[in-house]
């Protein structure tokens, strides 16, 4: 299992050499430091723990500039714990985008755009009541919940009714995507298809839990040739 954190920057789309578009999202991901290593004998399981984006001194807690300098490093902003690592690292080691490759296949967990309280047409997909022919009115309200079609039997609400509330913002995983490109000059990588959150958000990327084997690596057109002629 390998892992980075990043922000997604937003999407956008690529060609490949056979004329092929293909819609990515671009995830920058500068050096994540190695903060703690954990082992079966000291903390009851393998894991490697990462931190992403510096922030200032007088933000942080005690605790917090203590466990950073560890690592001869600044605290950090988003810290995550990458389980059964299969990277050789260390304490203060950096771990950078190049530990992954143009075809691999990835899940990539974010935090979902929130979208505040929202009804059960919205939030479930939930049919509409009549509206022709003089009928209740009662178009999109969520309707019976305690029947559940046995009236005389139910009246109650059973658990895992679908029902209005917040929606979005919750944790919520991509899974196997492939990565297009990696570039480690400009630290960042170009996924297909769409990841979860909005823009400048917060993401992790990691090995696929649930792959069925890599993609072939795809050549993209490479605009800066014809910029130099």
């Amino acid at each position: 299992m390998k892992g980075l954190l990043g922000r997604k920057l937003g999407m956008t789309q690529v060609f490949t050499e056979d004329g092929l578009l293909i819609p990515v999202t671009v995830i920058e991901a500068s050096p994540n430091v190695v903060l703690q290593k954990k082992t079966e004998e000291t903390d009851g399981y393998n894991a490697v723990q990462i931190g992403f984006e510096d922030k200032k001194e007088k933000n942080s807690t005690k605790p917090e500039i203590g466990h950073a300098k560890k690592a001869n490093t600044a605290p950090k902003r988003f810290i995550r714990e990458v389980r059964d690592c299969e990277l050789d690292v260390n304490v203060g080691d950096l771990v950078s985008v190049d530990i992954f490759a143009p075809g691999e296949q990835v899940d990539v967990i974010g935090t979902s755009k929130g979208k505040g309280y929202q009804g059960t047409i919205v939030r479930n997909n939930a049919h509409q009541g009549p509206k022709t022919h003089g009928g209740s009115k009662n178009i999109r309200h969520i309707g019976s919940l305690a029947t559940n079609g046995i009236t005389s039997r139910q009246g109650r609400i059973m658990k895992g009714t679908v029902m209005p509330g917040h929606e979005g913002a919750k944790r919520t995983t991509a899974p196997n995507l492939t990565v297009i490109k990696v570039d480690k000059e400009n630290n960042y990588v170009l996924v297909k298809g769409n990841v979860p959150g909005p823009k400048r958000g917060m993401v992790m990327i990691r090995t696929a839990k649930t792959s069925k084997g890599d993609k072939e690596p795809v050549t993209l057109v490479d605009y800066s040739k014809e910029a130099g002629e």
